[in-house]
């Protein structure tokens, strides 16, 4: 994982030491990075909603694929598929962007559990010395690794002893130890429902718990949020109440509601991923899916407005056009019957 990631944690690192110069504080900088990656897949973003937008527009094509090969899903499919490459419709944008999301989660990681490497610049070797050092002298216990290193910032702001000691052996500097708190927080703790620590230390473990309410409520709200921002969310919700009393449409209901469950367990996937990182790391990491959380609500806002809402406008018009064709059509129809049964009775 190091060797694939290893350019990540370079380039998120420098990028968090560069917001760090600039704003002086942790959690800015933290928002910051997090603001920049997000920004950076609102392409992503566009190309998988143009993508979606293409399959709306195609839903016609496909119900008449359905009528065709009836039973036959593995033709069905087959031509499914052929249509949506002919109209360019497919796209892995859309698998894309939570793998992305997925992968983003090790470099952030690294980058919040080894503040003393990414932003500090304090040397593996060097980190690796002070750790040997604090657990000889006892200030440091067994699970405090090189690249994760939160318990021995811990030691160092802790105890002014060990820190001189460090600093005089040269395995850092004094202006190296960083202030890594954001509105008063420790970014380095992590926040825990354990009754001991919330009543043995209230004011820093309960102003920590925000962080995992804040996630899963800006993650929900996200869902929801895109579920009511999608192309076709009412005619969608119209046609399942029709197909309820048309047994003709049982299988597409079916297909549809398929479809449907599987993509509410990868939505639901996403928050139960945050919540256990937000709670097994850093409080920075939960600051990292916070901000997240709002810009993909940003980012949906601006695609539904730049794209979506002009299309449904669009289809809306095309609709009434085809409507007010199709009335006049049946008008003419109707007299023309009318009129042969007028020249009938006269005869």
């Amino acid at each position: 994982m190091d060797f694939i990631l290893g350019p990540l944690y370079t380039l998120f690192g420098w990028l968090t030491r560069l917001f760090y110069g600039f704003f002086g504080n942790y959690g800015l900088a933290i928002i910051a990075l997090t603001v920049l990656i997000r920004g950076l897949l609102i392409p992503l973003n566009i190309k998988s909603q143009k993508s979606m937008l293409k399959m709306q527009a195609l839903s016609g094509k496909q119900a008449e694929l359905q009528r065709k090969y009836g039973d036959d899903k593995k033709k069905y499919q087959e031509e499914l598929v052929k249509m949506q490459q002919e109209n360019g419709a497919m796209g892995l944008s859309g698998c894309l962007l939570p793998l992305l999301q997925l992968l983003f989660i090790w470099p952030i990681f690294r980058i919040v559990s080894g503040p003393l490497f990414y932003l500090s610049q304090v040397s593996q070797d060097n980190i690796q010395s002070m750790i040997s050092l604090g657990q000889e002298l006892g200030y440091l216990g067994g699970n405090v690794f090189v690249n994760n290193h939160i318990g021995l910032l811990s030691a160092l702001n802790n105890s002014g002893d060990f820190l001189n000691q460090c600093v005089s052996k040269g395995y850092m500097a004094f202006d190296q130890l960083l202030d890594l708190h954001f509105l008063g927080v420790d970014l380095t703790n992590t926040p825990s429902v354990n009754p001991t620590l919330l009543i043995k230390e209230p004011g820093v473990y309960i102003p920590l718990l925000l962080f995992p309410i804040l996630v899963v409520l800006i993650q929900v709200f996200s869902m929801q949020f895109a579920k009511f921002l999608k192309p076709g969310y009412k005619q969608e919700q119209e046609a399942k109440e029709r197909a309820k009393n048309n047994p003709a449409r049982q299988g597409q209901v079916q297909e549809n509601s398929s479809a449907e469950t599987t993509m509410k367990v990868m939505n639901w996937t996403m928050p139960l991923i945050m919540l256990i990182t937000t709670f097994t790391m850093p409080a920075a990491m939960g600051l990292y899916w916070i901000v997240g959380g709002i810009m993909g609500i940003i980012t949906q806002l601006i695609v539904y407005f730049m794209f979506t809402k002009p299309y449904e406008v669009k289809k809306a018009e095309l609709d009434a056009k085809k409507e007010a064709v199709f009335k006049k059509k049946a008008q003419a129809e109707e007299e023309g019957k009318n009129n042969k049964k007028n020249g009938k009775k006269r005869k």
